[in-house]
């Protein structure tokens, strides 16, 4: 009987779980540094994916800073409709303020919330309306996308007054807005969701714009 070769097989297991462990510190690094990765690719493509849509509401020739770091969180589900916090991109033009983008949502679509950026002057007129997520099906995601490509753009100019606060629904509920051919939950959701944010801003302009902008 070989008495040495236990205590031979004990530094050779001990080397083995040595070797195990290592590499799965490795893996784990590995695994933590692509993942880190991921997570900054997403949120850069994610920055320059909204930077894209406040450049067409609010063009660039139109402010100075950055509406990415120029930016509030708010939560009013009173006004807003919704329980979570509303961004509010600021546009400013020498620190003056020149408009707010509200990234909201209209929670009562026909097949759940549709994301929104509703962009309003100073003055509280609207520069535009975007939808830039829902889970609308392909017919009434065409109506406000590539059959009634005028939908959205007939919001361009409108305020709380124009036309009077009482009006802003579609025709179906004796509004001014058209809703669409067989349809009329999406239509009403987004023209409710606007006119929340229209109202928040004039009731909030103030405090909107009252924080100071970040240092570029």
């Amino acid at each position: 009987m070989d008495t040495n070769a236990e205590p031979v097989r004990r530094p050779q297991r001990l080397t083995a779980v040595l070797i195990v462990v290592a590499l799965a510190l490795v893996l784990a690094a590995l695994i933590a540094m692509i993942e880190s990765a991921t997570r900054e690719r997403t949120r850069r493509n994610e920055q320059a994916w909204i930077q894209q849509r406040l450049d067409v509401l609010v063009p660039p020739d139109r402010h100075d800073n950055d509406l990415l770091t120029d930016r509030i969180d708010v939560v009013s589900p009173d006004i807003l409709g919704v329980a979570q916090p509303v961004t509010i991109y600021r546009a400013r033009q020498s620190s003056e303020p020149v408009a707010a983008v509200f990234r909201t949502v209209a929670p009562d679509g026909y097949h759940g919330p549709i994301e929104l950026l509703v962009a309003i002057a100073y003055d509280g007129s609207l520069l535009g309306v975007q939808v830039v997520r829902h889970k609308e099906t392909a017919g009434l995601g065409d109506q406000f996308e590539n059959r009634r490509t005028d939908w959205l753009p007939a919001f361009r100019g409108k305020s709380l007054s124009d036309p009077p606060q009482q009006r802003w629904s579609v025709r179906q509920d004796g509004g001014d807005f058209d809703g669409f051919t067989g349809a009329t939950i999406t239509p009403r959701a987004i023209v409710r969701a606007t006119r929340r944010a229209l109202e928040y801003y004039g009731a909030q302009r103030d405090r909107i714009f009252a924080s100071t902008p970040p240092q570029q």
